[in-house]
């Protein structure tokens, strides 16, 4: 079983993202490309000790982007939604 940390990158912090968290109690994560539902839930709940009730998971394509003359591409990531049980928080996102 893999570790937390290496299943869950970092967390998305964008204007949807924080009203989905004070509207859904939902929080947005940038994850492996390899990981599924499952260890994405079983990740979070290790790492954050909360109850987890539905992980929803988008694969990114990455955008192609100009560096002058030369044209780049940044690379595909996947996003997890994660909506947890009512009374659960993420300490890391309320400002603490």
């Amino acid at each position: 079983m893999r570790e937390p940390h290496e299943i869950i990158f970092r967390p998305l912090i964008t204007e949807k993202s924080t009203q989905a968290k004070e509207e859904g109690n939902q929080v947005a994560f940038e994850v492996d490309p390899g990981a599924n539902k499952v260890e994405i839930r079983q990740a979070v709940e290790r790492a954050f000790k909360v109850h987890v009730l539905k992980v929803r998971t988008i694969n990114m394509p990455g955008k192609k982007k100009r560096m002058g003359r030369f044209l780049g591409r940044r690379s595909d990531w996947k996003k997890a939604i994660v909506t947890m049980a009512p009374g659960d928080r993420i300490e890391f996102f309320e400002g603490v």
